[in-house]
């Protein structure tokens, strides 16, 4: 019954965000606009420039929050990894960077010392 939920949430947040997907473009092309204004805001030297490149990112900024259907293609984004996440059950932490506690080559030399000094 988990992964009947699962699925159907997951189609959901599918449908969304292929329906998405023309909002998700213009949030793209409207963040790198963004980017780019306050990139060569911080590169530039002239006061003239400065203002220009500040109108830019203005520009960017009003048009990326604007655009409020690609913030929900976001968090369909957001929800479909999860449910991908749940699904193939990577929630056990098997794939972690942290070495099991038998296999740390710190802890077992501490075990052989303890052993030794005794």
């Amino acid at each position: 019954m988990k992964k009947f939920g699962l699925f159907i949430i997951g189609g959901i947040a599918a449908i969304t965000i292929l329906s998405s997907l023309g909002a998700l473009v213009g949030l793209a092309i409207s963040a790198a606009i963004l980017f780019a204004g306050i990139h060569f805001y911080l590169k530039s030297n002239s006061t003239f420039s400065k203002v220009v490149w500040a109108l830019v990112a203005i520009a960017g900024l009003l048009t990326s929050t604007a655009n409020i259907p690609g913030f929900i293609g976001l968090a369909a984004i957001a929800i479909l990894w999860f449910i991908v996440r749940k699904w193939n059950g990577s929630e056990d932490y098997s794939n972690s960077f942290f070495a099991p506690k038998k296999d740390d080559p710190f802890t077992n030399f501490e075990n052989q010392w303890k052993e030794l000094t005794k």
